[in-house]
């Protein structure tokens, strides 16, 4: 049994909850989706950080697409 996956926002390590699915128009193919994970207090945050950017795209609980042969990005603002 794997951990539960985290909150990507910087120094949480609470479980993550969504799936930030997101993609750099300038850098990914526009089918491409990079996932950051967030908690429910972290989710508004990221989502405005993305969404400023016109980076996000959707997003959906976390359980739709984290299993155990997912590896969501980085960790957000590292």
């Amino acid at each position: 049994m794997s951990a539960p996956a985290t909150c990507s926002a910087r120094g949480c390590r609470a479980e993550a909850t969504w799936a930030l699915r997101w993609n750099n128009p300038r850098l990914h193919t526009p089918e491409r989706r990079k996932i950051w994970l967030a908690c429910d207090d972290h989710r508004a945050s990221l989502s405005d950080f993305l969404g400023a950017r016109d980076f996000l795209r959707d997003v959906v609980p976390a359980a739709e697409v984290v299993t155990d042969d997912d590896e969501p990005d980085d960790r957000a603002g590292d």
